[in-house]
């Protein structure tokens, strides 16, 4: 009897180890399989979305740089994608839902208008998506976690200022001047119209805003826009060209009709062929921007969200000061706010 006990003990003893060897087994694999999902988890990389109007517009270009850097050193898959040249929300719209197709962590987006892409902006933000504004806006930024853009309102201020100080404005004298912008919505040139309005009022009631027009980025409909203008208007005084685009197609206008020095063009955006011209004589001012610099802290901040779920630290809008450059600007200026080519 005491022999069979005994067998009978040590076949217990023998199980309830199998059993524990095998539970441990178990847990290894499972623990294992548990980190190894962990490690696959973390080695993907973040996917940031990076959707503008015009990819050519040397402004955009700049600015890719600057994200596509930081992208870099953040160790992040940045997809860069918007119509070659074409500014404008019909176009704009589809590439934002390609990208949507493509489920990334983040969109950063430069709207071309402020209501028709607030849709675009809304469905990211469904998708749990994390969606930032660069250098425009939608209507609605409640839910976007960050906006940074350029000072606009100052940068038409900076605008009119120059232009009065370039046509040596004299109280009582009246001076026609004309405004070329790209779009007539979309945020950053409404602002920059704003400001240069504001401060015509303000300061130089001479000067009459005779006629404005419109060019989707296409520098050849603002040279065109800029063609018609000095037919129309013998005694035009002044143009303000409200963004790049519209500052390289006044410029071959302007040089065309040997108008230089005998119009004051003030542009907007410190293209490299702009400075050129700038330093010629053909455009009385620039003022400069700092894309390279939006994009780089747009994508710091959407990464910084992204890994932390914080917003501390991250700004809901930030605003960079504009820079006026002048044909008598030092060259260390203007070599540091011209914007890089790709």
């Amino acid at each position: 009897m005491r022999h069979r006990w005994v067998t009978k003990a040590g076949r217990a003893r023998r199980a309830t180890l199998a059993l524990a060897i095998g539970l441990a087994v178990a847990s290894t694999l499972v623990l294992g399989s548990t980190s190894s999902f962990a490690s696959t988890a973390k080695a993907k990389k973040l996917k940031i979305a990076f959707n503008m109007g015009a990819e050519a517009d040397p402004f955009f270009i700049a600015m890719n740089q600057g994200a596509a850097a930081e992208a870099k050193k953040l160790k992040v898959t940045l997809v860069w994608q918007g119509d070659p040249s074409y500014y404008s929300p019909s176009t704009q719209m589809p590439i934002v839902q390609q990208l949507l197709a493509e489920k990334p962590n983040a969109l950063i987006i430069s709207p071309t208008d402020p209501k028709a892409l607030q849709p675009s902006v809304n469905q990211a933000i469904k998708k749990h998506i994390t969606v930032l504004n660069v250098d425009t806006h939608v209507s609605d930024l409640s839910k976007v976690l960050s906006f940074v853009t350029g000072d606009n309102t100052q940068g038409g201020t900076a605008a009119a200022d120059a232009m009065a100080q370039a046509m040596n404005y004299e109280a009582g004298k009246t001076y026609d001047v004309v405004v070329g912008a790209s779009s007539p919505t979309t945020t950053t040139n409404t602002a920059r119209y704003a400001g240069f309005k504001a401060e015509i009022a303000k300061k130089y009631p001479g000067i009459t805003i005779v006629d404005e027009e419109y060019s989707q980025s296409q520098p050849a409909v603002a040279n065109t826009n800029v063609n018609n203008w000095l037919t129309k208007y013998p005694n035009l005084k002044g143009i303000f060209a409200i963004d790049g685009t519209n500052a390289a197609g006044a410029a071959a206008a302007i040089q065309a009709h040997n108008d230089i020095g005998k119009i004051a063009l003030v542009g907007y955006d410190a293209y490299a062929n702009n400075v050129d011209l700038l330093k010629k004589g053909v455009f009385a001012a620039l003022i400069s921007q700092q894309p390279a610099l939006e994009g780089q802290l747009t994508v710091k901040y959407a990464v910084q969200y992204l890994k932390t779920h914080s917003k501390k630290g991250i700004p809901h809008q930030q605003v960079l000061p504009n820079i006026v450059l002048t044909p008598t600007s030092s060259d260390a200026l203007i070599t540091k706010y011209t914007y890089p080519t790709a």
